[in-house]
């Protein structure tokens, strides 16, 4: 990507894009078709389907079996969620048939949220081939409908930005942290919404992010969640440890100055219509980045100092980096140094994103998928 240094003189920038505004009035910046295997069993049948549509994208997973309780609760909110992010169009889910998450019932739970869907599973159409035949088919059909919306003129305002740093390197909490935040601000100012991801780096620092609450109510979902990380084994706290070491505001550098008006479970969506919400997701890229998409987030901006170059199947994700030799090994890789641009470059880049321009992981066809797990399968 080639941004303006801080030196260099910037052109204004666009005020509008456009964008795909959805049935429940929110508005995307790509016009996908999802598709959802719903067990494990049928991710590669549902990849298989992807492949064949440019336009389709597909969030294989190890999950929709041998789940139990809170585990499989939160993999069926995160799926349907995602199946409602701004960014889809409509969804092609592909099941096994035997499975716990049973595709017909889940694909009934989708239509009742008004995103267009076909079902279809392995064991009901025949076997494999017959079931990719009738995929294809079906996500063919949905292609076909949201290729006649030609979109909508939006603004920063009708965005919905997820953020998640990823490290506690340095470079991050000294540069781009805070530029990033300086964006979140800019972004609140202009009435869109922001979500950011990493609540495990809050178990050291209770009562200042209890106090970032905005009500009484988020300040003890905050609470209770710093309790809970602060009791998990020592191999699940690297991040903790780290934050344990540094001041509250360093920690939080990408949350900007404002309060946190909405405290959302893994999986959740976002329900204030401008603001700030934190998502009760780990700082690890690939269950971050899926459950922002989740929450609502069009765009995902991620800050990482290893420069992770991956992006995600739902979402185009904005690589930011205060690390000079990931800059410089990762120039493909990364779209904005943060030792070389404000904030304005981070929103120009987000409208140019918003109007269709790809990411450094677009440009490379690279995504990852995880959802996060609650405790052990069985």
């Amino acid at each position: 990507m080639s941004t303006p240094t801080a030196d260099e003189p910037r052109s204004p920038r666009r005020e509008t894009f456009t964008g795909f505004r959805r049935n429940d009035g929110h508005i995307g910046v790509r016009n996908r078709i999802l598709v959802a295997p719903s067990v494990i069993c049928s991710h590669i049948v549902a990849e298989r389907i992807a492949k064949a549509s440019e336009r389709a994208v597909c969030t294989p997973h190890d999950h929709g079996c041998a789940q139990i309780g809170a585990d499989h609760e939160q993999t069926e909110r995160t799926l349907l969620n995602l199946a409602r992010n701004p960014n889809v169009a409509g969804a092609t889910v592909v099941g096994l048939g035997c499975e716990h998450l049973q595709s017909g019932p889940f694909a009934d739970r989708i239509a009742a949220e008004g995103v267009p869907v076909r079902e279809t599973a392995i064991q009901d159409v025949g076997g494999s081939d017959a079931c990719i035949e009738e995929g294809i088919d079906a996500t063919a059909e949905l292609t076909r409908t949201a290729l006649s919306d030609d979109g909508t003129d939006a603004t920063l305002a009708d965005l919905t930005v997820g953020v998640v740093s990823s490290d506690l390197d340095r470079s991050t909490r000294e540069i781009a942290d805070p530029v990033v935040g300086e964006t979140v601000d800019a972004l609140l100012d202009a009435g869109a919404r922001v979500v950011v991801a990493g609540t495990e780096r809050l178990a050291a620092h209770p009562d200042a992010a209890a106090a970032r609450g905005a009500t009484a109510t988020v300040a003890e979902e905050i609470r209770t969640a710093c309790e809970r990380d602060a009791a998990r084994p020592g191999s699940a706290q690297r991040i903790a440890r780290h934050a344990a070491n540094a001041e509250f505001e360093a920690v939080v550098g990408t949350w900007g100055g404002a309060r946190i008006d909405e405290f959302v479970p893994y999986g959740g969506q976002v329900t204030i219509n401008e603001g700030l919400a934190l998502i009760d997701a780990p700082s690890r890229f690939e269950e971050a980045a899926t459950a922002l998409a989740a929450a609502g987030a069009s765009i995902v901006v991620h800050v990482t100092a290893d420069g992770i170059p991956t992006g995600h199947p739902v979402v185009p994700v904005l690589k930011v980096t205060g690390d000079g030799t990931t800059a410089t090994a990762l120039v493909a890789d990364i779209d904005l140094d943060a030792r070389a641009v404000e904030s304005e470059a981070i929103l120009d880049e987000l409208v140019r994103v918003a109007d269709g321009g790809p990411t450094a992981a677009e440009e490379h066809g690279l995504t990852t998928f995880a959802i996060n797990r609650v405790g052990p399968s069985l």
